[in-house]
């Protein structure tokens, strides 16, 4: 029969000695340190990872809403603000939003430029913005618009040029189904995106003055053909009367 296996006597190990317990606490410990300062290790990655992404979101809405000298974080900063929406609005025919979140710096400087002139884009928060138009009967209405972070439009009159630019501007960046144009206002009335597309669909005030002006200058011409034209049609009438008698 074969003999039992079993370990060599230099392999043998007590459970029970002395020596042995301590060595197994002393490791215990170790494996227990080490786990710990491995969870700090990641925790302390993880939150360096999340405040250097709070801090790029925070310097991000910074920008947006007027910069790192305070624009829209200090009291002068947001009676500034105020003041010059208030401005903005007393010079606009129609003031129009879309939504500002998920732009960059530099996409907004970009629509910004392609925008014509007398149209001022401006991302307000919806706290001074209800300020603003407080007491404005033409756009007091666009309180009911002030939800989300809000990219405004005050237009002084070019409504047909601003909303193309930012056609444009849409498709070139392909964000036309996230930032399309959303609500509007004009002589208090609440338009929605479509009711903002139809006005800016009408001639603005200078192709409406340049019809009337072709109008009127059409007016002497058409008269001088119509009075030329009397003697000839009178004379044909009076030949075939003429000729009928014979």
């Amino acid at each position: 029969s074969r003999r039992p296996f079993s370990l060599p006597r230099a392999l043998d190990i007590n459970t029970s000695s002395t020596s042995f317990k301590n060595n197994l606490h002393h490791a215990t410990q170790n494996t227990m340190k080490f786990g710990t300062l491995f969870l700090l290790a990641t925790t302390g990655s993880g939150a360096a990872f999340t405040f250097n992404t709070a801090a790029r979101s925070s310097r991000f809405s910074t920008e947006l809403y007027g910069g790192a000298k305070g624009g829209a974080t200090t009291l002068d900063g947001k009676q500034k603000t105020v003041e010059q929406v208030n401005e903005l609005l007393e010079a606009s025919e129609m003031i129009f939003t879309m939504p500002a979140s998920g732009l960059t710096v530099k996409e907004v400087s970009g629509l910004r430029r392609s925008l014509p002139e007398g149209t001022t884009m401006k991302v307000v928060k919806n706290k001074l913005m209800a300020r603003a138009i407080e007491g404005n009967k033409n756009f007091e209405n666009a309180g009911s618009l002030l939800k989300g972070a809000n990219m405004w439009f005050f237009v002084e009159e070019d409504i047909g040029g601003s909303l193309k630019a930012i056609k444009g501007f849409l498709k070139e960046s392909q964000k036309g189904e996230t930032h399309p144009v959303s609500a509007g206002v004009i002589d208090g009335d609440v338009l929605d995106a479509n009711g903002v597309k139809r006005v800016g669909d009408l001639p603005s005030k200078l192709e409406l003055y340049a019809r009337i002006a072709g109008g009127i200058n059409a007016v002497p011409t058409k008269l001088a053909k119509a009075t030329n034209a009397v003697p000839s049609k009178l004379a044909r009438a009076i030949k075939l009367a003429a000729e009928t008698k014979e």
